[in-house]
């Protein structure tokens, strides 16, 4: 991916690993404007990076979206680049009945707003000379972590939807790539002092050198191992992953 010279749009900008990308891609040069639902977070963000711009978004409101991509279009005639950010991620327990709310939510938020965000700008960035979609999924979409079985299951399908719209637009100007973070130190699950998770600093070197690259799936080291076990096998680690972060912490 070119690193310099966009126009970006970054769904859940206002913080964790979607802040972090948004300043990175800023400092490279790049025209950002970020989204999110929590206006605090988006004008504390953009305060600290003069230039950028935000929009209020809810990536679960069907409407929310249409008014978005109908304001980016006419006001960013250049956008080139958006990136599906925007996440949320709770404890469930799938060995009993999961809370509804927090089913449609997750979906609503993780799989269906990404899905319709892309469909809304899609056309606008096929007419661009050079355009990129990014989905930002989760090793957990191929090493599911059980205490998340909603969420590691919509990064699963993100991954299958970038892999079919990634085909359907091979003959376009439009790039499709997938970010495939680790655990990271952010505010999900109260990460952000979590010895086993990744120092956010770290990952974000490590994932804009990726992307510097021509790979379609963007991955730190550490990320790369748990993509790798799936497969055959796949069973055998799933559990074995899952009893190790059951384990008491000494």
């Amino acid at each position: 991916m070119k690193l310099e010279g966009n126009t970006i749009f970054i769904t859940g900008g206002g913080s964790g690993i979607g802040r972090a990308l948004a300043e990175a891609l800023h400092q490279h040069g790049n025209k950002v404007i970020i989204s999110g639902r929590r206006k605090s977070h988006l004008a504390k963000t953009v305060a600290a990076n003069p230039g950028m711009e935000s929009i209020e978004l809810d990536v679960s409101d069907p409407a929310s979206i249409h008014r978005v991509a109908k304001e980016l279009i006419a006001k960013h005639p250049t956008l080139n680049v958006l990136i599906n950010n925007a996440g949320i991620m709770q404890i469930d327990d799938s060995s009993t009945a999961i809370d509804d709310e927090l089913i449609t939510s997750t979906i609503a938020t993780n799989l269906v707003g990404p899905v319709r965000l892309t469909g809304a700008l899609i056309e606008h960035l096929k007419r661009q000379d050079s355009a990129t979609v990014l989905f930002v999924s989760s090793v957990l979409g191929f090493t599911p972590m059980a205490m998340t079985a909603v969420y590691s299951s919509t990064k699963a399908a993100i991954h299958s939807y970038a892999q079919s719209i990634r085909f359907k637009l091979r003959h376009s100007s439009v790039s499709v790539l997938e970010i495939i973070p680790p655990w990271v130190r952010t505010e999900l699950l109260n990460s952000s002092e979590e010895p086993r998770a990744m120092p956010l600093d770290e990952f974000l070197e490590g994932t804009m050198d990726a992307l510097a690259t021509d790979a379609n799936e963007i991955m730190v080291p550490r990320a790369r191992f748990l993509r790798e076990q799936s497969g055959p096998r796949e069973a055998v680690f799933v559990t074995s992953f899952n009893e190790q972060l059951e384990a008491p912490q000494t």
